[in-house]
């Protein structure tokens, strides 16, 4: 004789609460985290009076036409080194920034890159990233 029941109840846990827990832990370990920063160390610094000084680019463009610009001006081809003289006069660093159109034949890039040398200045000849 079987005298078992026949129903048995499955035993489960109900974890849909859990899912809201979690979720509502998470949101306040998140929000909490960007309001405290224990990294922060207040500091007092004391204020300068005089100014740094920035030191300038000089920059010559030399477009397809082969025309020449210092800092935007347009300048003659023979009158190049005066021009730049003039210019890296005040400077005590002074840098010399080529942009040069691709066309553009690489004798007269290579003479304001002579030039700039003549100067004492650093030339750097800027080209476009791939």
């Amino acid at each position: 004789m079987n005298i078992r029941p026949r129903n048995r109840t499955p035993y489960e846990v109900n974890a849909s609460a859990m899912n809201d827990i979690m979720f509502f832990l998470l949101l306040f370990f998140l929000i909490t985290s960007t309001l405290v920063n224990p990294n922060v160390i207040k500091l007092m610094l004391p204020k300068a009076t005089n100014k740094a000084v920035v030191n300038k680019n000089i920059t010559i463009n030399i477009d397809a036409r082969e025309n020449f610009y210092i800092n935007k001006i347009p300048i003659d081809k023979n009158s190049l080194a005066d021009g730049l003289q003039k210019a890296l006069a005040n400077l005590k660093e002074p840098v010399v920034v080529i942009n040069a159109d691709r066309t553009v034949p690489i004798d007269d890039v290579v003479r304001v890159m002579v030039i700039g040398k003549k100067l004492n200045a650093k030339v750097i000849l800027a080209t476009q990233p791939e």
